[in-house]
């Protein structure tokens, strides 16, 4: 009898331990079919080339006992395997916690391919490994926004203040750029201070990045949240007042409040942003929509520190729907269609990253399989 044919996808660039034990893993499924992205893919997805091209990545995975076949995808974005997909046909289409999304797992559904999500497990005595930390070893954070993001931009907050509230997240993936989890500030604190924030008054840190990323004569400013977020760990409230800088920041750095946030939030990827895609075309911004942002992200804040789920994900649901009404174009159908799926399991919801491209982050009732899972960053560097 034939043995089941078994996909995975990837760009597996310095390929290292936690590689080999995901491939290993998913062989015991079948003949496994290892599909690559090609160099120019992986630079239209990362904003890098690989270190190592696909010919020389593709044979290394040939050399692996576990790997049946390797293929460089012929097409491009996060979906670029469907044309492999359709020649390989597979049975089962393997993926990691953090290479999950909707649009892999409809694909098999209307195939009628077994779709199977593994976790990050390293080899026995082996440390976690991931090309990101091989990469640079960079600590330097991501943000993510749960409530008022748009306030931090003065032409929203002029017309009602109001607070944005973000979180530092450990580097413990690969979030894709224009995700919303702010990874473009995050390459420019990498260019200012390579892999390590440094030590000083963090609110200057702050500002130091803001105006690196802004220089004169920016067209577009980019919301000091993003700079806020990265160098202030914990849970943040930054308040404004139709400026680009807060007028204060409140911190929490309690443990119980960042665990509960850890425990309650996870993240569904989503598929990339429609070309074309503007977020700042068709606005209703005014007093009453800025005041309801504002009032959703009070309303989130003291949910989260009394720690009460239910108004947590009430008022985290609130914060978007007020966003949506003064930009609608921050979803679309194939969002609204991922948000009904996930919407009976859930708390509450939001996304990072407007439009695609980033995550469907959901206030859980239960382990979602699948989702990824943060680590908040602590009160130390």
């Amino acid at each position: 009898m034939a043995r089941p044919k078994v996909m995975v996808t990837g760009c597996f660039d310095l390929l290292h331990s936690g590689h080999v034990a995901f491939l290993t893993e998913a062989a015991t499924y079948g003949d496994l079919h290892v599909c690559i992205g090609s160099d120019a893919t992986v630079h239209g997805l990362k904003a890098r080339w690989p270190i190592n091209d696909q010919q020389e990545r593709r044979y290394m995975l040939e050399a692996l006992r576990c790997v049946h076949a390797v293929h460089i995808n012929s097409g491009t974005g996060q979906m670029d395997f469907l044309n492999e997909f359709h020649a390989i046909r597979p049975d089962i289409f393997v993926v990691n916690n953090d290479g999950h999304a909707e649009a892999k797992a409809a694909l098999c559904a209307l195939h009628g391919t077994r779709y199977v999500v593994l976790e990050r497990i390293p080899h026995a005595g082996l440390k976690p490994r991931s090309t990101t930390a091989l990469r640079t070893e960079c600590t330097i954070p991501f943000r993510l926004d749960l409530a008022g993001g748009w306030l931090d931009q003065p032409f929203v907050s002029k017309h009602h203040p109001g607070p944005v509230l973000t979180i530092s997240l450990e580097p413990t993936h690969d979030f894709n750029d224009r995700s919303g989890m702010s990874s473009s500030t995050r390459r420019k604190a990498i260019a200012l201070w390579r892999t390590h924030l440094p030590d000083g008054d963090r609110e200057q840190l702050a500002q130091v990045l803001f105006a690196y990323e802004n220089p004169p004569g920016t067209v577009e400013i980019s919301g000091s949240q993003d700079s806020i977020g990265i160098v202030y760990p914990g849970l943040n409230r930054l308040h404004y007042n139709g400026g680009y800088w807060p007028t204060h920041i409140d911190s929490v750095n309690d443990d119980a409040v960042l665990t509960f946030l850890e425990e309650h939030l996870q993240l569904i990827p989503l598929g990339p942003r429609q070309d074309g895609y503007s977020v700042l075309s068709d606005t209703h911004i005014d007093a009453a929509g800025a005041k309801a942002l504002a009032d959703a992200a009070e309303a989130c804040w003291n949910a989260i520190l009394a720690r009460d789920a239910s108004a947590f994900g009430a008022a985290f649901t609130a914060s978007f729907n007020a966003q949506v009404a003064m930009f609608p174009h921050m979803v679309d159908e194939g969002i609204r269609t991922v948000i009904a799926q996930h919407a009976d399991h859930a708390l509450g919801w939001k996304l990072s990253g407007a439009g695609g491209g980033g995550y469907l982050v959901l206030v859980r009732k239960a382990d979602l399989p699948g989702a990824l899972r943060i680590r908040i960053r602590r009160g130390a560097y």
